[in-house]
């Protein structure tokens, strides 16, 4: 597995797999995964060669964090990446108060309380370091500080404003931990190109791990966002590759897209991309994965993998060589951004 080493603008190097993994899927996400699956599956990752592992507490309301824990025993703490996420705090609750239901199966009864704050953010990645059974957490993002989560920009930037408070705002406390080197480099994990934009310009940012904003698909951050992230040298985790699976199984019937059926409009492109992925002999799911590492900020993808199989399927993905003239003809086509950065 190739790798990609990250000089944090706090100076920290840290080196990535260019295929990480995402550990919400092991944690009951969408179906119930028994622990022997969830554990066949990491090592599977491993086994490819995958070192970089994201999770977070509300990924299985703490399981995704406690399931990682008896497979990262085994390893030596110096031979992977982890990051968690800070900015929700899980109160045991009774069951049918308990958050997710119908998304996360078989879970502790937890209901999530977003925090922000200073003392917010220290506590979860106490929690967090517990359930890891961990000294030390690699990066840490903040979770779901946007609009798709809060439902509103008005939400949303009343979260943005108690992280970024003197004294008393999460943001402080990422500080202090990354100059304590409890945490190598902190960003946010978010579902929104312009959230990231706004924190970038508010503070001292390393690190985004963006969601399905910068795929195959969307390049609207290239307008404004990730040519400030590449002139402060802030590196991107790219989640959702697949934007939710269409660009993994294609414009068919059912496809996802943010998380919710495909659109007309989106179908109709994604069959254009496909069209041209045809044209070269490339499976659409090949392009896709691979798309994103083209620019210099992205230092991994994480796609879902709930079984060995999909990992499996993954790495193998991961491992094809596309042709060049793929990029120059879906830019040629308009299906590209003009200024995505490509092979030449």
């Amino acid at each position: 597995m190739k790798k990609r080493v990250f000089k944090a603008p706090s100076g920290q190097s840290i080196t990535f797999t260019e295929l990480g993994f995402g550990a919400a899927p092991i944690a009951n996400l969408y179906r119930a995964v028994d622990q022997e699956e969830a554990q066949k599956t990491l090592e599977s990752a491993w086994k490819e060669g995958i070192r970089y592992y994201d999770t977070a507490p509300l990924y299985g309301l703490g399981l995704s964090e406690t399931r990682l824990n008896r497979f990262l025993k085994t390893k030596k703490r110096k031979d992977y990446v982890i990051s968690t996420k800070v900015g929700r705090l899980l109160d045991v609750c009774p069951p049918e108060q308990r958050t997710g239901i119908g998304k996360f199966f078989d879970t502790p009864n937890r209901k999530e309380r977003f925090d922000y704050t200073y003392d917010g953010v220290m506590r979860s990645l106490e929690f967090s370091l517990e359930r890891l059974g961990i000294d030390s957490i690699d990066i840490v993002f903040v979770h779901d500080c946007d609009v798709f989560t809060h439902k509103s920009e008005a939400a949303r930037d009343a979260h943005v404003k108690t992280l970024m408070a003197k004294k008393t705002g999460g943001y402080e406390a990422l500080v202090k931990l990354r100059e304590q080197g409890v945490i190598k480099a902190f960003g946010a994990g978010i579902n929104e190109w312009q959230v990231a934009e706004t924190l970038t310009r508010a503070g001292d940012f390393d690190i985004f791990l963006l969601a399905g904003r910068y795929t195959l698909l969307e390049q609207e951050a290239l307008n404004s966002f990730l040519p400030l992230a590449q002139e402060r040298g802030i590196g991107i985790v790219l989640g959702g590759p697949y934007n939710s699976g269409i660009l993994a199984m294609g414009p068919k019937p059912g496809a996802m897209y943010n998380y919710d059926p495909a659109p007309k409009d989106i179908i109709e492109r994604v069959k254009k991309l496909d069209a041209v992925c045809k044209a070269h002999k490339v499976k659409l799911a090949e392009a896709a994965l691979r798309f994103p590492l083209h620019h210099p900020c992205v230092v991994s993808v994480i796609p879902g993998g709930v079984s060995p199989k999909e990992v499996s399927l993954n790495a193998k993905t991961m491992g094809v060589k596309l042709p060049k003239a793929l990029w120059k003809d879906l830019k040629v086509q308009g299906l590209l951004h003009p200024n995505a950065p490509v092979p030449k």
